[in-house]
């Protein structure tokens, strides 16, 4: 009782809200600002001076004194203008693999006409970015957020600070933006063998890869047919060479979640069809993906590697006898 208690009241004091769509501006009520660890020293010692000049009746010390006090109050308040009214956008985020970190973008925006600086963005304090922002001018932050699963991800609440212009204090505000970065699986390490070829099922042109008349010759790459290559090319210069054809394809690239063994968990079968993927686009070729519920038809090119891999990003087990052992 009380734990849910002391959560909503610093869900409310700190203005804690889910992923907010659109612009957030931090108006006062949104920024908060206490003193440092220095700042308690400097009103420590602030007030040993003024015991001091009221023992030895130092007028020169009680000058001293509210001098550095004003300096300080001075403080206070530029350290919470220099957050206030900045408005926050959220921007892009590339997809990035399982285990790397995700980038997101924000644009901070500064319609003042003070230049703000030395603003922290972090999200869970291990790592900070720090950037200055001049006067009715916007500036593109990056917050950098390991990622561990696949999915989406969304980067929760942000926070935003600063300390300037004598670290005397530390203003700061809660963001928690409608963003979110899609995660690929992570890919087997390479030199896993392509499937092999499946004869093609229906009619169509395919892209450059028919068997009607005979266009040419390219280099062998991983996963070709046995029977294409050019022996009597490989004889004469000892290079393996592909035979080309114009015309209805014969043959197509299946990445299915079927050819893997059973004994593979969801995860290890999707690593490894990630791996065949990047491994299919990398050698140019036209490439299909069945999964369980899910079939995208071959085609070329980087479209079809980010629809396949957004496939297996977002892929979710529904009925675990299409998968086996899990």
């Amino acid at each position: 009782m009380l734990l849910a208690l002391k959560t909503r009241f610093i869900s409310w004091l700190f203005q804690w809200r889910g992923p907010e769509p659109g612009a957030i501006v931090l108006v006062q009520r949104r920024v908060f600002i206490l003193p440092t660890r220095y700042g308690v020293i400097y009103a420590g010692a602030l007030m040993l001076m003024l015991t001091g000049s009221i023992n030895y009746s130092l007028s020169l010390g009680y000058v001293l004194t509210f001098l550095l006090a004003g300096l300080g109050i001075n403080s206070i308040i530029h350290t919470f203008r220099n957050l206030a009214q900045l408005r926050i956008l959220p921007g892009r985020a590339s997809p990035v693999f399982a285990g790397d970190a995700a980038q997101f973008a924000l644009t901070l925006e500064n319609r003042g006409a003070l230049d703000r600086y030395s603003i922290g963005i972090t999200h869970n304090r291990s790592h900070v970015s720090y950037v200055d922002i001049p006067a009715r001018q916007a500036i593109i932050a990056r917050v950098a957020i390991p990622t561990v699963n696949r999915g989406v991800l969304r980067p929760g609440r942000l926070t935003l600070f600063t300390t300037f212009p004598l670290g005397l204090c530390r203003a700061w505000a809660y963001a928690n933006l409608d963003m979110q970065c899609l995660v690929y699986p992570r890919p087997e390490l390479p030199g896993i063998e392509l499937p092999s070829f499946e004869p093609h099922e229906g009619s169509g042109l395919a892209y450059g890869s028919g068997q009607e008349d005979f266009s040419g010759l390219r280099s062998y790459r991983p996963g070709d047919s046995p029977r294409h290559i050019a022996w009597k090319a490989a004889a004469r210069d000892q290079a393996l060479h592909i035979k080309q054809f114009s015309g209805a394809a014969a043959e197509e690239l299946w990445l299915d979640w079927r050819q893997l063994p059973d004994t593979f968990g969801t995860e290890a079968r999707l690593s490894r069809l990630t791996r065949w993927v990047l491994d299919a686009h990398a050698a140019g070729l036209s490439f299909g993906l069945r999964l369980p519920g899910v079939t995208l038809p071959p085609a070329p090119g980087d479209a079809q590697r980010e629809h396949c891999l957004e496939a297996l990003a977002l892929f979710e087990v529904k009925n675990d006898a299409h998968n086996g052992s899990r």
